[in-house]
């Protein structure tokens, strides 16, 4: 992670103006004098200022002028014969030179000491840099962590420094002494050096430090030090986390933590948006997650998003903190974790008691499936028989504020009226036929077949009767649960069920209408043959409601009501709600394309057929009627031309119950064996295969 590019204030011009401030002034005030005094780097330069080049002295002397310059590198300030260059364009580089005059052993001893003196003008500088508020609270931490360990190193360099005064400190001595800092100071001016050069901020930073750590495994006191570091680095970074765990809040103002807040997604959304993302995507991991949080990265966004919820919800509850629970420290010990596992579950189980208690989630939904799955059907007998001449109406015609008021009056009028979520209910007209609303739904398979596919046609006038549907008012927490998408997914096998209960109360009026002639010996006409039709297609349209209501949509109710009894989070909630809608959606064909226009199809042949059952019938009861007249007395004279008119019309009649009976034999006997080879794969269907293939042979 680069560093963070959030508002966050400015460093004040006195800050970086002021070079008292630091201890640069030092370096930066002999540059300028030594600049003034000569144009360039040179072996004159040793001696500007000096009456003598170091060389002019004995070993033991330049030992005590070489030790004074040493101690005055390791703190980053230039000596008499010891100077410091910094390259062109990298000014965080700097290098240390020697006068060439000097006692080749002191210059080869303090060669091996300006490592030590570069390290430090390196953490330095790193440490004046990245405490500037825009570097974010990890930087910061670490930079003062930094800062307590030069005050560490100084301190040293100052008890050398009166060692020296004393007398008691030889060339031999100052190297003894600085060899237990060479490692440390070069391991962080490695870890300082790729942070600079990758601009690293936040989870980046902490990575880096762990990654050292490890890699200086064999050096004990290398490997601590980095780890004391990254534990003081981690402080901010833990005490962001800690308030997302226990209060839900991201109080990141540098941008640094992994969770992201997406403002733009709104909570109402999810009752409006069939796309809604909010649950998704209103809390989301970034890039750069702590590698030792990457394995519950999860569940810390989890916890979060519980807690944000019950909060959104006027229910303010903040997770239990202890001493024993501060995430201020992580380790070997693995504590953080079981903290953060702790926090999970009380967000999680406080969550779930809120939607199920206070919300009553399974109410909810039970009364979604009294009325979307047609659980208690009484009040839509009721209400198809009010609206019947609305529902016939084309779209432009209809009225929905006259249906909302019909469904009001049924629902107020039976059973439903003892429901207390039946004001919830609401009534709406789509816009397209069944078929062509699952086509536009993307996200489900069936679209891109009934997209592709042109073999099924739309009614050319599309009623009431097709694009009727029921939905729901769902409050926020509960959209979570029943979000838009829910809701379309229950609309659509409610669709599907109303169509099967048109087609079948239609078939009931066309059977009535066949009871009522059975007094008349009508045997061996084309009404009895249309009789057995009639029986068979209620025969169709009854076993497939059988069939959608007590073999798919009540055993899958009762899985989903078990699971939702034992769930342990609102996600597991989520998952066996979407389980078992997409699963409804399967069993009741909506999804199998194929199989889904194959019933469509004879549906539609069903609806004609009842349609033209009262011209049929009552074209056929003329027919004796006319006989009997025309032995009679009177007319005897027309008798014949009507008898030949009768003759034709009873043909006609014949003609049209056996186009009805061929078509609908002919669309049956295709289902079977579609119905035979889709039950291989979709075990479910085999129940609707068997009946099928007996309605076949039944004819």
């Amino acid at each position: 992670m680069e560093s963070t590019t959030s508002s966050c204030p400015s460093t004040p011009r006195w800050n970086i103006e002021r070079p008292f401030l630091t201890g640069r002034f030092h370096q930066e005030a002999k540059a300028m004098s030594r600049f003034s005094e000569s144009k360039g780097f040179s072996l004159d330069s040793f001696s500007t200022g000096l009456d003598k080049a170091i060389g002019c002295f004995d070993a033991a002397v330049q030992e005590l002028i070489v030790i004074d310059d040493l101690l005055s590198a390791m703190v980053g300030i230039e000596g008499r014969y010891i100077l410091i260059k910094r390259v062109r364009g990298k000014e965080d580089n700097v290098t240390f030179h020697v006068d060439p005059s000097m006692d080749l052993a002191l210059q080869e001893l303090a060669k091996k000491i300006f490592p030590l003196c570069e390290s430090f003008m390196m953490i330095n500088q790193f440490v004046e840099s990245r405490s500037q508020f825009k570097n974010g609270l990890v930087n910061h931490a670490f930079a003062a962590a930094l800062r307590a360990l030069l005050l560490d190193y100084q301190a040293m360099v100052a008890q050398l420094e009166h060692q020296f005064q004393l007398g008691r400190l030889s060339m031999q001595g100052l190297w003894f002494y600085c060899q237990p800092m060479m490692g440390s100071m070069q391991a962080l001016s490695t870890v300082i050096q790729k942070a600079s050069t990758n601009n690293f901020a936040g989870s980046a930073v902490l990575n880096l430090l762990q990654s050292q750590a490890k890699a200086m495994a064999g050096d004990n006191a290398v490997r601590s030090l980095l780890e004391k570091m990254t534990q003081s680095a981690s402080n901010a970074y833990l005490g962001i986390l800690e308030r997302w765990v226990y209060e839900g809040v991201i109080d990141d103002p540098y941008g640094e933590f992994f969770i992201a807040e997406n403002k733009s997604l709104q909570k109402e959304s999810l009752t409006l948006d069939y796309d809604a993302k909010y649950w998704r995507q209103r809390y989301s991991l970034k890039d750069g997650i702590p590698s030792f949080l990457a394995n519950i990265a999860g569940k810390i966004l989890t916890t979060g998003k519980y807690l944000n919820v019950m909060r959104e919800c006027g229910h303010h509850v903040q997770v239990p903190v202890s001493e024993n629970s501060k995430l201020m420290s992580f380790g070997s010990n693995h504590h953080y974790l079981e903290c953060i596992k702790a926090a999970y579950d009380f967000a999680s189980s406080e969550l779930l008691n809120l939607i199920k208690e206070k919300y009553d989630l399974i109410g909810k939904l039970r009364s979604i499936k009294h009325y979307l799955l047609l659980d208690q059907g009484d009040f839509l007998v009721h209400f198809m028989d009010i609206s019947r001449d609305e529902l016939t109406k084309k779209i432009d015609e209809i009225s929905v504020e006259k249906l909302q008021s019909l469904l009001d009056l049924a629902l107020r009028t039976t059973a439903a009226a003892a429901d207390p979520c039946h004001e919830d209910l609401t009534c709406c007209v789509e816009r397209s036929s069944l078929l062509k609303r699952l086509g536009t739904l993307k996200d489900l398979e069936v679209s891109r077949t009934l997209s592709d596919g042109n073999d099924f046609e739309e009614p050319v006038s599309v009623t009431g009767l097709e694009t009727f549907s029921l939905s729901y008012k769902v409050q926020w927490p509960l959209s979570i649960v029943i979000s838009r998408k829910a809701l379309t997914k229950y609309q659509l096998i409610f669709r599907f069920l109303f169509r099967c209960k048109h087609v079948d109360r239609q078939l009931c009026g066309a059977w009535q209408v066949h009871q009522g002639v059975r007094a008349l010996n009508m045997r061996g006409t084309a009404i009895s043959r249309s009789s057995l039709l009639c029986r068979s297609m209620l025969k169709f349209i009854n076993s497939l409601l059988h069939y959608l209501t007590f073999e798919v949509l009540e055993p899958n109710w009762h899985i989903m009501h078990n699971r939702l009894q034992t769930a342990k989070s609102i996600d597991e909630v989520i998952q066996h709600h979407d389980f078992f809608l997409d699963k409804c959606l399967r069993e009741c064909l909506l999804l199998l394309p194929e199989l889904l226009k194959k019933v469509e199809r004879l549906k539609s042949l069903c609806l004609q057929y009842a349609a033209a059952t009262q011209w049929l019938i009552s074209s056929s009861i003329d027919i004796p009627k006319l006989d009997e007249s025309s032995d009679g007395s009177v007319g005897n004279s027309r008798s014949p031309s009507r008898a030949v008119k009768l003759t034709t019309r009873n043909t006609t009649v014949a003609d049209s119950i056996l186009k009805f009976e061929r078509e609908f034999n002919a669309e049956l006997q295709s289902l079977g064996p579609i119905l035979s080879s889709s039950s291989q794969a979709e075990p479910y269907l085999s129940h609707l295969a068997q009946w099928i293939l007996g309605v076949g042979k039944d004819q």
